[in-house]
């Protein structure tokens, strides 16, 4: 009982973006209940659990097969909202803001690859922590330029990170800053309010200055747990994303905590407890 009066204070009835979970496909991530090698699997049972959408975390995709993965998520009736690509930031080093030349053409070229399989499944391509832990503003904005040219059709979505992960780019001012200096449309934020607790004055006034440049989603309570078991004021998140007139997705970057299980709740279950 308590479990479920905590997510119907979070989870808003009236909320009509879709939601999502994390998928990984070729390396495990701590933000999925899910392991790489089920991810056929585990779309058949985020499906069953009434998500629509899927984020799926895809560390190379030249080593996949895309019409097969398109096939098999219109099989399970998902969409697939973005790609996230930080595993090879974690895996392999890359970095978009890198001084060393190779390692950033390296990672201009892995998000071109990731471009190339959204385009067809019109998906956002996620900029995180492939943008550096350390580097140069003035070579992350040269490499995005070189991201997003070539497929003008292709949303990306530049993700503020707090100041333990990164020492680039921690509040959406300064993101929007930068995707000002690309000056490419198609080159926008991804909203991630586990971060955005930490390093913004507001979630309200922060989603309000993404605006219309305000691509994708990532949802979390303050403690990286599942929604309604921190104290982030989700309340005020889905006014400012009503506000400014949001279309895409929202798609849960949490550890699967206090409980796996709350993730893959039956769409009966989901609905006695206040979820979309």
């Amino acid at each position: 009982m308590e479990i479920g009066l905590r997510l119907t204070a979070v989870w808003s009835l009236r909320m009509s973006w879709p939601l999502g979970l994390i998928i990984p496909v070729q390396d495990p991530t701590p933000f999925s209940v899910f392991s790489p090698v089920e991810w056929p699997e585990s779309l058949v049972r985020t499906r069953a659990a009434g998500y629509t959408v899927v984020e799926l975390a895809i560390t190379d995709p030249s080593t996949l097969d895309a019409e097969e993965l398109t096939a098999l998520t219109n099989r399970c009736g998902l969409k697939v909202a973005a790609f996230t690509t930080g595993q090879a930031a974690e895996k392999e080093g890359l970095s978009l803001s890198s001084p060393d030349d190779a390692i950033r053409e390296r990672a201009v070229s892995r998000i071109l690859s990731h471009a190339k399989l959204a385009q067809n499944l019109r998906a956002v391509v996620i900029v995180g922590l492939v943008r550096g832990k350390t580097g140069e503003l003035r070579l992350l904005c040269d490499s995005l330029r070189e991201c997003t040219k070539p497929f003008p059709k292709v949303c990306f979505a530049l993700e503020p990170l707090n100041r333990y992960e990164t020492a680039l780019l921690n509040r959406v001012s300064q993101a929007l800053e930068l995707v000002g200096q690309v000056g490419m449309e198609n080159l926008g934020l991804l909203f991630d309010t586990f971060h955005a607790n930490i390093e913004e004055r507001s979630m309200k006034e922060s989603v309000e200055l993404c605006g219309d440049r305000l691509f994708h989603v990532h949802l979390a309570d303050s403690n990286r747990w599942i929604p309604g078991f921190g104290h982030v004021p989700f309340g005020e998140l889905w006014e400012a994303l009503e506000k400014v007139g949001y279309k895409g997705a929202l798609v849960l970057e949490c550890f699967p905590r206090p409980s796996p299980e709350l993730l893959l709740l039956e769409p009966g279950v989901r609905q006695r407890v206040g979820l979309p």
